[in-house]
């Protein structure tokens, strides 16, 4: 409830509210929020990688990294240190975007450069680094749980570059569960339903904990008012770029302008988890199409959208 005692959410076109409760883990809001605690990002990226991680401070989430003005800027969902100096970083991805493994390389090349002093000549003071990605898709279409790279040569592969950096790929939905703990294979279910009835069905006391932040991030009406706030500003930016879409489509071409605001709808649609249904209102009333049409724009979207997924 706010001051008015209102409930905290969002109304979607069909007026079914969006709160909290709707998030899962894979949810960026949720997953930022849940991992500024330091025991519950180091129990998650302990059962990410199997492998016991004691975090020497404060995660931080949402940090920029800008080595220049002229330069891109980066933004890392959440990034800490363990008691061996090492960095891990780690992305919350629902979308598969297309440019996702040559994005990590930027990222890691961005960290790197931010850990050295300005005039520092000595490149072994370089903290070991490991960035995880995960996403609800495969990647490299293997079928894997986990995939992990590190540097080797191709022509000896059996030996090691050992340069202190790791990339981690995370597939929500892999297949070979018989090289996992049963840690692992719950978390990853999880992950995509982060609700109280997968976290009662576990074992895990990790698992347990990392829930009981959930709910009460979930039970907060600071975070549902930040929630919403933040909603809005994704809304309203993407309202604006569907005005750019159709002023788009006055100067290049109807058809043109049209499937610009398309793509800046359905993105929206989809970061949030909007169902296809209420997506297809939302588009129908935005750009004034007739069903016919509609169906036709959804129709072109969703198949794209599979593919890049499978």
């Amino acid at each position: 409830m706010d001051d008015n005692g209102r409930e905290i959410g969002i109304r979607n076109s069909r007026d079914s509210l969006m709160t909290l409760a709707d998030l899962n883990l894979v949810d960026k809001f949720l997953f930022d929020e849940a991992m500024e605690d330091k025991e519950i990002y180091q129990a998650f990226v302990s059962i990410i990688l199997e492998n016991e991680i004691e975090l020497l401070e404060k995660p931080e989430t949402e940090k920029e990294l800008r080595i220049s003005p002229q330069l891109r800027q980066v933004r890392l969902d959440v990034i800490s240190m363990d008691k061996e100096k090492n960095l891990y970083y780690t992305e919350m991805q629902k979308k598969n975007t297309g440019n996702l493994i040559r994005r990590s390389r930027y990222y890691q090349a961005q960290l790197d450069v931010s850990l050295l002093e300005p005039g520092s000549t000595d490149f072994n003071l370089l903290n070991d680094s490991c960035f995880i990605l995960i996403a609800p898709f495969d990647l490299f279409g293997k079928g894997l749980f986990r995939y992990t790279f590190e540097g080797t040569c191709r022509e000896c592969p059996e030996l090691k570059l050992k340069d202190g950096a790791v990339r981690v790929f995370i597939n929500l939905k892999g297949k070979n569960r018989e090289d996992f703990s049963q840690e692992f294979l719950d978390f990853m279910k999880y992950i995509m339903d982060t609700s109280n009835q997968m976290a009662e069905s576990v074992v895990s006391s990790r698992i347990k904990k990392i829930h009981e932040k959930i709910k009460k991030i979930r039970n907060s009406e600071k975070m549902g008012v930040k929630f919403m706030q933040r909603w809005e500003e994704l809304a309203y930016a993407r309202q604006d770029g569907v005005a750019e879409g159709l002023e788009l489509g006055k100067e290049q071409g109807v058809e043109q302008g049209i499937r610009h605001g398309i793509e800046i709808l359905l993105s929206t649609c989809s970061d949030l988890g909007i169902s296809r249904e209420t997506t297809y209102a939302k588009l129908k009333e935005k750009l004034q199409l007739t069903d016919v049409k509609t169906e036709e724009y959804m129709k072109l979207f969703w198949k794209n959208d599979n593919m890049m997924q499978s």
